[in-house]
């Protein structure tokens, strides 16, 4: 007997801009360049951007990544995190005479300085952001008892005040349509909310998310390539679902259940702003071997920015 396979033939749809952003190539050049000058190892607080193949690509360069600065001897050379860092961790590297070399992106550090602005001009901060992210305990560190992390709707309507004088700030990886809805519940019911003169989720996570809006809407299904840990990533699967494709987050293509390219016409790509290209590449090939006929790139915005390196 003669058997037929027949492979279902679908087109796959890249969004653009995806994958690293600024900040994150600027603290991955960061730890390089460091671990060049000063040689192994370099000791990196916290994963230098939330992605496990970035991490042990550096890894094998010769950085060391630890979540508790204390096991840092004391002398050595560390770099802090893209996600920022609270004060007390600056304290606690000067005490053990720690170089410190700060990868923090320029666009959380815009928060920080915000933060502490609007605290030394007697306002009570609520922060929109995930109480257990990296970068929203960086900002709770700069005045524990003056800033309230707010991560719903829900939260926000039932937000008791602490202080009539109240100013809001924001994570940089938030979805940009539900932090909208939060902020328009705060400033609703406290008309006298003080906002920054620029919103602070970055230019990086609202091109992405406006990406993968764009093919979410012509996909049965869309690939977000990123970290579980990675807040933007877990975002862009939020927002390509909210807006019709079923949205899988994966960190490489070998994550992939074939079953989910069943019966599918059009199947979208997008990758977080902690992923490195070759990651999308290689999930390509592998869904071109699946039954994928045409690459097909939707540009939505060119992404010029390019931030100065921290003195190393």
């Amino acid at each position: 007997m003669n058997f037929k396979i027949f492979i279902m033939l679908f087109k796959i749809y890249l969004a653009r801009p995806r994958g690293f952003c600024a900040g994150v190539d600027r603290a991955i050049e960061t730890v390089r360049l460091a671990i060049k000058k000063y040689g192994k190892p370099i000791y990196v607080k916290h994963a230098i951007v939330h992605n496990k193949y970035v991490v042990k690509e550096l890894e094998k360069e010769g950085a060391i990544f630890v979540e508790d600065i204390n096991e840092i001897p004391n002398n050595s050379i560390v770099i802090f995190s893209a996600h920022g860092s609270p004060p007390k961790h600056y304290e606690i590297a000067k005490k053990k005479n720690l170089k410190v070399i700060d990868a923090t992106c320029p666009l959380v550090s815009k928060v920080h300085k915000e933060a502490i602005e609007f605290v030394k001009n007697g306002y009570y901060i609520i922060y929109v952001g995930h109480k257990n992210h990296v970068e929203a305990i960086g900002i709770k560190g700069e005045a524990e008892d003056k800033i309230d992390i707010i991560e719903s709707k829900e939260e926000a309507l039932n937000y008791i005040p602490k202080s009539e004088k109240l100013a809001l700030l924001t994570q940089t990886t938030l979805s940009v349509d539900d932090t909208k809805e939060i902020i328009d519940i705060l400033r609703k019911r406290f008309p006298q909310i003080v906002l920054p003169k620029k919103e602070d989720i970055c230019y990086a996570t609202q091109n992405r998310q406006d990406a993968v809006k764009r093919i979410a809407k012509i996909c049965d299904v869309v690939f977000v390539i990123g970290s579980k840990e990675s807040s933007n990533s877990n975002r862009l699967k939020e927002v390509a679902e909210k807006y019709g494709a079923k949205s899988y987050l994966i960190e490489s293509y070998e994550d992939i259940d074939d079953n989910w390219l069943n019966n599918v016409k059009n199947v979208g790509i997008t990758s977080g702003a902690s992923t490195p290209e070759i990651l999308v590449q290689k999930t390509i090939d592998y869904l071109l071997e699946k039954g994928g006929e045409e690459v097909i790139e939707i540009e939505n915005a060119i992404e010029r920015i390019k931030f100065q390196l921290p003195n190393i």
